[in-house]
C-alpha cells in the first residue's frame, strides 16, 4: 500500500529529507514524482519519527521543495530473476541494457540479502581451474572461497578478470563427479569507464562466454548511489542461480575501490563522523555484509565463489579498503608493478599472493596427488632465487656460488615461462605441472627437498 507526501524539507546532493513519512521503513523503495511527471527512484536511509532521509538513485537536479510528490512503495529494491538472466547484460540496478526483452521473472528477490549463517556453511573445496598457472598451481581458487585480486591503477586487472571469467570452470579428476556441468559467472562492474564496459562485453560475446554469464554494469558517470546497490544486485542473482538451481557461480566484482568511494561520498553527504582516511566507520561491516554472502551451503549442490578486485591507491596494502578486505577474505592475488614493467602478463607476484584454502581444493581426485609438494618446492626455489637476486645487486654476480647462479637463473625462467602467459592462453593444470617440473629439473636434485622421493621418481626423471 502506497503512502504519499508532499512535505519535502531539505535537499542536499543525493539526499532528500521528507516529513509526514509515518510508516516508512529502512531501505524501503521510494518514487519521486516531479511536477513534469518525471519519476526518479530512491530508498529510505534513515527514519526518525515522522521524518525520513531518502537517498536518490539519480541526480537531484531539477527537484524542487514544492510540488514534488514522494511515494513510499512499501517494498525494498527487488531483482526479477529466472534462468533467462544467463547471457544478459543489465545496468547497476538490474534493468536490461542489451536491447533484449524484459525478464519474465520466476520471482522477485529483495537485494538486501543476509550473509550465510556460519552454522549452515559447508567447507569450501573442489578446485576451480582459471587457466592461469600462477593461480591454479600456486594460489589455487577453491569452490566457495573469497579470493580478492589486489591491483593498482594502471595494472591489467581488467584483462585478468575478463580472462578468468572466460576460462574458469570447476574441475574434478574423479570421472564420477559432474560438478562442472553447471558453471556460471556473475560479473559486477562498478564505476568503470565506457571503454572498459565495452571491453568486458565484447570479450565475453566474442568468445561465447556470455552464454553462461550475467553482467551488471555501473558506469563511472552513473550515480554513486546506484553503485552501492550494484554488488548486492549481483550477489542476489548469484544466490538465485547457486542455491535454487545448483549452479556453481563465480562472482567477479570490479572495482571495490569505486564502491567504497561511493560509500564515502554518501557518508559525507549525510555528515557522518568519518573513520580512517575519510571512509565511514562502518566500512568493515559493509564489506563483510557483501563478502560473507559467498560460500557453500550444507545439503545444497550450488556454490558462490567470490573474486573482488581492489585497486590499491598508491599501491598501498595498508589502505583501509585492501586492509579490511584482507581481514574478511581467504587470501589475495597480488599484481606487482615491477613485474608489469618487465612486460610480463599476468603480473602476479606469487610470493605476496596467498590462497588460505589451497590445500582443501588440491590433491588426488581434484588436481593431482603431488600438487602440494610441487607447489611448495616452486615457492621455495623462487623465493631463494629472489634472495640471490638481491645479493647479486649488493655483491655482484661474481661473488655468487654456482648453486646461487642456478637459482638466479631459475627465478628469471620461472617468471618468463611459468608466470608469463598470453591473454588468450588457457592452460590446463596438467600443463602447469609439466612447466613447473621442467623448470625444477634444471636445479640440483639435492636442493629439491620438498618433493617426496616417490614423486621425484615419477615426475622428475631427467
Amino acid at each position: 500500500m502506497y503512502h504519499e507526501t508532499l512535505d519535502i524539507k531539505e535537499i542536499t546532493g543525493p539526499l532528500i529529507l521528507v516529513g509526514n513519512a509515518y510508516g516508512s521503513k529502512y531501505e524501503e523503495l521510494v518514487e519521486i514524482e516531479l511536477p513534469t511527471k518525471e519519476k526518479r527512484l530512491g530508498r529510505v536511509l534513515e527514519v526518525n519519527g515522522d521524518n525520513a532521509l531518502i537517498q536518490l538513485f539519480q541526480q537531484s537536479t531539477g527537484i524542487g521543495i514544492e510540488n514534488t510528490r514522494v511515494r513510499f512503495l512499501g517494498r525494498g529494491i527487488e531483482l526479477p530473476v529466472s534462468l533467462d538472466v544467463l547471457g544478459r547484460i543489465f545496468d547497476g540496478l538490474g534493468r536490461p541494457i542489451d536491447d533484449g526483452t524484459e525478464i519474465i521473472p520466476d520471482k522477485r528477490l529483495d537485494i538486501g540479502g543476509n550473509p550465510i549463517n556460519p552454522y549452515a556453511r559447508a567447507y569450501p573445496q573442489e578446485f576451480i581451474q582459471t587457466g592461469i598457472s600462477a593461480i591454479d598451481g600456486l594460489n589455487t581458487l577453491v569452490r566457495g572461497q573469497k579470493l580478492p585480486i589486489f591491483s593498482g591503477f594502471g595494472l591489467p586487472h581488467a584483462e585478468l578478470v575478463a580472462q578468468i571469467a572466460r576460462q574458469s570452470k570447476v574441475i574434478s579428476r574423479d570421472a564420477s563427479d559432474a560438478s562442472d556441468d553447471k558453471f556460471a559467472v556473475v560479473f559486477a562492474a562498478m564505476g568503470i569507464t565506457f571503454e572498459e564496459a565495452n571491453f568486458f562485453m565484447n570479450d565475453l560475446r566474442n568468445t561465447g562466454a556470455i552464454e553462461r554469464s550475467v553482467m551488471f554494469i555501473n558506469l563511472a558517470d552513473d550515480p554513486a548511489v546506484e553503485r552501492i546497490a550494484t554488488p548486492r544486485v549481483a550477489l542476489t542473482c548469484a544466490e538465485y542461480l547457486a542455491f535454487e538451481h545448483n549452479h556453481h557461480v563465480l562472482v567477479i566484482m570490479s572495482d571495490m575501490t569505486n564502491y567504497c568511494e561511493a560509500l564515502r561520498e554518501v557518508s559525507s553527504a549525510r555528515k557522518e563522523v568519518p573513520g580512517r582516511r575519510g571512509y565511514p566507520g562502518y566500512l568493515y561491516t559493509d564489506l563483510a555484509s557483501l563478502y560473507e554472502r559467498a560460500g557453500r551451503l550444507k545439503n545444497r549442490g550450488g556454490s558462490i565463489t567470490l573474486m573482488p578486485v581492489v585497486s590499491m591507491p598508491e599501491d598501498d596494502k595498508t589502505h583501509p579498503i585492501p586492509d579490511l578486505t584482507g581481514y574478511i577474505t581467504e587470501g589475495q592475488i597480488v599484481l606487482d608493478r615491477g613485474i608489469h614493467r618487465r612486460g610480463i602478463y599476468p603480473p602476479i607476484d606469487v610470493l605476496s599472493s596467498l590462497s588460505r584454502l589451497r590445500d582443501k581444493g588440491i590433491g588426488a581426485g581434484r588436481t593431482r596427488e603431488d600438487h602440494a609438494d610441487w607447489a611448495n618446492q616452486l615457492f621455495a626455489c623462487y623465493a631463494r632465487g629472489k634472495e640471490v637476486q638481491e645479493l647479486a645487486v649488493v655483491l655482484g654476480e661474481a661473488a655468487l656460488t654456482e648453486t646461487d647462479r642456478q637459482f638466479l637463473k631459475f627465478s628469471n625462467q620461472f617468471e618468463d615461462r611459468f608466470v608469463r602467459q598470453s591473454y588468450d592462453e588457457n592452460r590446463d593444470i596438467i600443463d602447469s605441472f609439466e612447466t613447473g617440473y621442467g623448470l625444477l629439473k634444471n636445479l640440483p636434485e639435492e636442493e629439491l627437498k620438498r618433493i617426496r622421493p616417490v614423486f621425484k621418481e615419477k615426475y622428475l626423471k631427467k
